[in-house]
This record gives structure tokens, C-alpha cells and sequence, in this order.
């Protein structure tokens, strides 16, 4: 296994936006950029990515989080790395009880989180058919009522690389956020942000870009018309695209397979539950440890397999999900504790809101796919063999793209319905 060792860049924002996207179109930013201002240290770190104490964390906190996202009969799609990374950033600014509870979400410190992150991110594979990229930026309000901190500025400066952007926070800053997130997620997220409340004081923004080429792409001769079944028995037309895998996944209570994109640095994970077993009811039944056990050790053995193309948005609000996890004192304005970040005169600083919108799209050649959260925060086909399995995703299955080498599910979802 391969140490990681790296450095880093800043970010701040009393709204936490998330971004995961792709496609494109570049919007310009009119807002004054005070990275010049902010030099980002080096930072040295022996994370190992794919085997510590840290990374089960982070894959856990990813299957606790689309547990409490996912929804009975619709489709779900949430980016863990996404979120954790938005508030991870947030979280250099707790204090107290406030930072606690976000570390027990997280299952790390938020040092730990920090060098994790930073490490990650700085050893990102790219190649001509795949990238995954990651970008940050902190947007804070231009305004004598509230004082940024500096050490909580260099902190993200120095882990997460973001753009540090000093705003009136009118339309021109409306404008400006939107842009940026169009921009660095390449045209696929447009208008995260609706309205800038007059009490919002700071915008902490990720973005990140998925896409990739299967490592063996469906010819026409692979994809055929087909039925996807709902659980309710409604049947669906569909274009299912059928291949031959050689990575078996299977539990008590559902099988599946790996299917790598190229130059296998990430991977689309499918899950089919066992017939009479709901979606609902297997996703309730997954935890970190038995995904990452799962993805251990799959079975080298053949797989005829049939995808669904498919294409699907979702976009839910997560303030609720994250205090039923544990993180509530941040969402409360009378005992939240974000000292860290800064102070305001028109009172203490909190999460109001934490938006989140995905989208993927499967098809024959590869996997496009992308995220966009927001916290904001105020102030105040094969010929089947003795020993081959069958895995046909003509009903409702839980999926996810995966970095191989860290073990971690980039995107997690579920597919109740083709037609979305």
C-alpha cells in the first residue's frame, strides 16, 4: 500500500456549499480574490488512503449518510466525499460542543479529517478517460459587522486549496457563487444558490467533477430493449446494455459486481437485493464494515451482467439528516459555537441550511456524474457457465462509484425508477 505525503490552499463561507459535476461552459467571477493575500503552507502527512483507521471512518460516515438520505420509492444519489469535505471545512471553526458533535459524525478528528482530505485530493489519478476533480472556494460578507478569523482562513488555506473571495453579498455575489459553480463543475450544476439571506455571512463551497470511460465500452450489438420492474410491479421500458464482469459481490441478502472504468482507478458498484428484499430494507441493513468487507474481497468469478442506462437528478436538504446523526448544536443559533471562523454583531454564527444536488448519467460509453451542496450559515449478453453468476439490474439496486484504491464510494445511490 502506497503512502501519501502533500500540501495545500483556502476557504471560508457561512453557507456550505457542496459541488460534484461535469460539462461546460465558463462563467466569470466578478468578486475580489484575496488568495494572492493568503500563502498556503506545506503540509507533510503519511496518510495511507486505502488502509487506515481513517479511511473506514470516512467510508462509514459515507453509508451513514445515504442511509439517512435514502428514500422509499424514488431515486437517490448523494456525494459523501462531498459533503464531508464542505463540512470539514466548516468544522475548523467549531468549537466546544459544537465541534465534538461534528467529529462524531465524522468519526475523526477534524485533524485527522484534514490530513485525510489533503491527502486525497493531492493524489487524485487522472488520464485521458477518466478525472475525478476536486475545487473549493469560501465567499464571506464584506461587511464591518463581521470579522473572519485569519487562523481559520489559513487552516482551510493550507488543507483545502480554496479560492477566498470577499463580497457585498447582493445579486452581483449571488451572481458570482452561481458562476463559480457553473464554472467548476463544467456547466452541470446551475443555480445552487436561490437567494442570499440578509443574515448569511459566509459561503463554504466543493466542487468536484466525475467522468469517466467504461475499461470496455457496450457496443451496439450489447445493448438491447428491456423491462425495468418497479417494486409496485409497474414495468418500464428500457436500453439494458449487458457485459461480462469478473468481480462477484454478494452478502446474505443481496449479489452484485464490479465494473471498472478505464485504467481501473475507479469502479461502478451495483448491488441487486435478493428477491423479496426491498431496496429500503437492504439499505438498512448496510453499514461501513460490511461495504468495505465487500469491496475486499470480491470473488473472481464470471459475471453476466446487464445495466440499465440510465440518467437521474436528485436534491434533497440535508439540515435534517445531519442533526438526526448527531451534528444538532450547529443548527442552533443559541448554542452553536463556530468562534473559530469569526464573530458578527448581529450575533452568533450557525448552519442554516445545507442544500445538495446530484446528477449522473450511465450510458455505453461511461459515467458522468455530479454533486452541488450547500450549508449556509448566518449570523445570528454472455453464454452462462457451470460456475457463472447472473446479475441483471432489471429491477430497483443500490449502485456506487468507487475510488479503487482508497475503497471510497465517490457517489452512493439507488434506482427505484428509469424514467425519474
Amino acid at each position: 500500500m502506497k503512502k501519501r505525503g502533500i500540501a495545500a490552499a483556502p476557504c471560508l463561507a457561512m453557507v456550505l456549499a457542496i459541488l460534484f459535476t461535469l460539462s461546460g461552459c465558463a462563467a466569470s467571477v466578478r468578486a475580489e480574490d484575496l488568495m494572492p493575500d493568503i500563502k498556503a503552507n506545506t503540509v507533510s502527512t503519511n496518510i495511507d488512503i486505502s488502509g487506515e483507521e481513517d479511511a473506514v471512518a470516512v467510508q462509514d460516515f459515507a453509508v451513514r449518510l445515504f442511509l439517512k438520505s435514502a428514500k422509499d420509492g424514488k431515486n437517490t444519489l448523494i456525494s459523501p466525499l462531498s459533503v464531508l469535505s464542505a463540512l470539514a471545512m466548516t468544522a475548523n471553526g467549531a468549537e466546544g460542543k459544537t465541534l465534538s458533535q461534528m467529529e462524531e459524525v465524522f468519526g475523526l478528528t477534524v485533524r485527522d479529517l484534514n490530513e485525510y482530505l489533503y491527502a486525497y485530493i493531492k493524489t487524485l489519478p487522472a488520464g485521458d478517460k477518466y478525472k475525478l476533480s476536486i475545487a473549493n472556494s469560501i465567499w464571506f460578507k464584506d461587511d464591518k459587522s463581521f470579522t473572519v478569523s485569519p487562523d481559520f482562513l489559513q487552516a482551510n488555506a493550507d488543507y483545502y486549496g480554496a479560492g477566498l473571495y470577499k463580497a457585498p453579498f447582493d445579486n452581483t455575489t449571488l451572481r458570482d457563487i452561481n458562476n463559480w459553480v457553473e464554472d467548476s463543475t463544467d456547466g452541470m450544476i446551475r443555480d445552487i444558490l436561490d437567494r442570499i439571506p440578509e443574515e448569511a455571512v459566509m459561503y463554504l463551497v466543493n466542487a468536484i467533477a466525475f467522468d469517466a470511460e467504461w475499461e470496455n465500452v457496450f457496443y451496439d450489438h450489447q445493448v438491447r430493449g428491456g423491462v425495468f420492474t418497479k417494486e409496485d410491479g409497474t414495468e418500464q421500458e428500457a436500453e439494458m446494455m449487458y457485459c461480462t464482469e469478473h468481480q462477484y459481490l454478494e452478502d446474505t441478502d443481496a449479489a452484485g459486481f464490479i465494473k471498472y472504468y478505464a485504467d481501473r482507478k475507479y469502479a461502478f458498484v451495483a448491488l441487486l437485493p435478493d428477491e423479496g428484499i426491498s431496496v429500503s430494507q437492504y439499505v438498512d441493513s448496510l453499514t461501513g464494515n460490511k461495504l468495505a468487507s465487500m469491496l475486499k474481497s470480491p470473488a473472481d468469478v464470471q459475471v453476466n451482467a446487464a445495466i440499465p442506462k440510465f440518467e437521474s437528478e436528485c436534491s434533497v436538504e440535508m439540515s435534517d439528516i445531519l442533526k438526526a446523526m448527531g451534528m444538532t448544536d450547529a443548527f442552533d443559533g443559541a448554542v452553536s459555537d463556530f468562534s473559530g471562523i469569526g464573530s458578527s454583531t448581529a450575533g452568533n454564527i450557525f448552519i442554516s441550511r445545507v442544500l445538495h444536488k446530484t446528477y449522473i448519467a450511465v450510458d455505453e460509453m461511461g459515467t458522468k456524474a455530479g454533486a452541488a451542496a450547500l450549508v449556509e450559515m448566518l449570523a445570528g449478453g454472455a453464454m452462462e457457465t457451470e460456475d457463472s453468476k447472473t446479475v441483471s439490474l432489471d429491477r430497483p439496486f443500490v449502485y456506487m462509484i468507487i475510488d479503487c484504491e482508497a475503497n471510497l464510494p465517490v457517489f452512493i445511490g439507488t434506482v427505484m425508477d428509469i424514467e425519474n
